[in-house]
């Protein structure tokens, strides 16, 4: 007999599971639906034939050659598919405890773990599980996204922790070859000392440049990486250094933008430098993502309304996270509280706050997350809800009003008709520059791909990056819809229409009626080809044409 926990344990599957899967794949390929069949394979434990037995049994028979491959039923079958709705796969890692120079009353501070994150958080929890082991982060979830059924040719890798800038650069540079490795699908060695002058490739690159190299083709594609860091530590040093690594977008905490409240929340920057750091990484080209917290220590409802509006007042981020300020017994405004000094929001003000601000986001950001992802067993008081998101969407729609951020307007698995798609050229002032969102537009209002381009002028800081002297930079250029691996093909999706390149075209007229000759793209390691077949050239840190 079969056990329940057989068919989930370590995704191993006998030929009797395997044998049962594959009967209700002909079945869901027949035209059967999904819930209806996976109800007639009851397991013997309790529960059904679970969706990741449907995925294995259909990639043996793909791999076996006896099935060809089938992109509409494994659509059907793939499990949390709004995961890469947004074209890529995302995979997050950890890195290890570390010193934070901040002293953010507001961060809870647990010994075992970086700095502000709780060892139950999801994607905290994984990197304490593998001892914040780089390779073994990557590798494990690159594994969990395959087996429910997820594309992990794209990989945007978010790296999360304590400080990156505070990290030592020996570390930074180990910690990220080795997601690297476990990328390009090389094998593991077993976790040791962070090595020092670790070697050099066959043409004498570093092992990191190496690395790099191998991933333009590897087997799983770096298509971004992503560090946090805090606004003191940006500077035009770091700005290179960065484009070593392969950093591609920047996550920073301005969290609030009244230097009255950051000094209340020891935070330890002012808003001069938020707005200093984040020109400084537009004029390099990074994506730019900013956290902002609203009740913090000292702030009201309509205080943060006031602050949430400077955010567009030149600083205008690519994305930003909204982290209203949860209340935890680890950190230091806990006792603030205790005293009484401090009062969170009640769940209805906090809905109320985020429905009023949200439809003010302009088109050109994303809003990534409305609240962190802790438990709310670990939250002492205030709001508990983790779907924040969908209560503001509700109070939203009983308001009739509507938010037009990205997020909310990617044409997902939405077929795209190229003939009815309208080009926008969005253009705005910031950090100094004149950006440009270009972006492919469905009647319906639904995002099917852009371009971000910067325009650096006069004001724009100085980077000291000679592939940027005199050139228009290309920030990002993203197609939407359900991620496709490399090379597959979809009907109408939107990834595969020539988008990209027309986007590109379009940039390159633009810088030239600006009377810029050189054009540069701030390219992840595994989108070089992409750009290099398009006409650009390899830099020292970016490609240029």
């Amino acid at each position: 007999m079969v056990k329940r926990d057989d068919w989930l344990s370590a995704r191993q599957y006998t030929p009797e599971q395997l044998a049962l899967a594959r009967q209700a794949l002909e079945m869901l390929r027949a035209g059967g639906k999904v819930d209806v069949v996976v109800r007639r394979f009851p397991l013997p434990g309790g529960g059904y034939l679970p969706k990741h037995a449907l995925i294995a049994a259909y990639r043996q028979l793909v791999e076996s050659g006896e099935w060809q491959p089938d992109a509409a039923l494994l659509e059907r079958i793939r499990m949390k598919p709004v995961r890469t709705l947004s074209g890529v796969t995302t995979v997050t890692v950890l890195t290890k405890p570390y010193p934070c120079p901040a002293r953010c009353i507001f961060c809870p501070t647990i010994e075992a773990m970086p700095k502000s994150y709780l060892p139950d958080e999801p994607g905290a929890r994984r990197g304490l599980e593998h001892n914040f082991d780089p390779f073994a982060q990557v590798k494990s979830r690159l594994e969990a996204l395959e087996a429910v059924g997820h594309p992990t040719d794209k990989v945007e890798l978010l790296i999360l922790g304590g400080t990156w800038d505070a990290y030592r650069r020996d570390y930074q540079e180990w910690f990220i070859r080795r997601c690297f490795d476990a990328m390009n699908g090389l094998p593991p060695y077993p976790l040791s000392p962070i090595p020092s002058g670790e070697g050099i490739g066959d043409r004498g690159e570093s092992a990191l440049e190496a690395a790099h190299l191998l991933n333009e083709d590897a087997p799983h594609r770096n298509v971004g990486l992503v560090i946090e860091t805090r606004p003191p530590e940006v500077g035009p040093a770091q700005l290179a250094w960065l484009r070593r690594l392969g950093v591609t977008k920047v996550q920073m905490g301005a969290q609030s933008l009244d230097d009255r409240i950051l000094e209340l929340n020891r935070r330890g920057h002012t808003v001069a430098e938020t707005h200093r750091a984040a020109a400084l990484l537009r004029a390099g080209g990074f994506k730019i993502v900013l956290h902002w917290m609203p009740n913090l220590l000292g702030a009201t409802l309509d205080s943060d309304r006031r602050d949430f509006a400077r955010l567009w007042d030149d600083l205008c981020p690519d994305e930003i996270k909204i982290y209203p300020t949860q209340l935890l017994e680890t950190a230091e405004l806990y006792q603030y509280w205790q005293r009484g000094e401090y009062t969170p929001y009640a769940t209805d003000e906090l809905i109320h706050l985020l429905a009023d601000i949200k439809p003010t986001i302009p088109r050109y950001c994303r809003v990534n997350r409305v609240v962190r992802d802790i438990p709310s067993t670990d939250v002492v008081a205030g709001n508990k809800r983790s779907s924040l998101r969908q209560d503001v969407f509700l109070e939203m729609a009983r308001r009739g009003t509507t938010c037009q951020c990205i997020r909310c307007r990617e044409v997902g698995k939405q077929r795209v008709s190229i003939a009815d798609l309208r080009l926008d050229d969005l253009v705005y002032p910031a950090g100094g520059s004149e950006e440009h969102f270009l972006s492919f537009v469905t009647p319906e209002d639904k995002l099917a791909g852009f371009l971000r381009l910067s325009l650096p002028g006069p004001e724009s800081p100085d980077t000291g990056l000679a592939d940027l002297a005199g050139a228009a930079i290309i920030r990002e250029v993203h197609v939407y819809g359900q991620s496709l691996e490399i090379g597959a093909e979809a009907g109408g999706a939107a990834q595969h229409a020539g988008l990209g390149t027309q986007l590109l075209q379009r940039a390159r007229d633009i810088a030239r009626q600006h009377g810029y000759q050189r054009l540069a793209v701030i390219a992840a390691v595994g989108t070089r080809r992409y750009y290099l077949e398009r006409g650009f050239e390899r830099g020292e840190l970016y490609l240029v044409s």
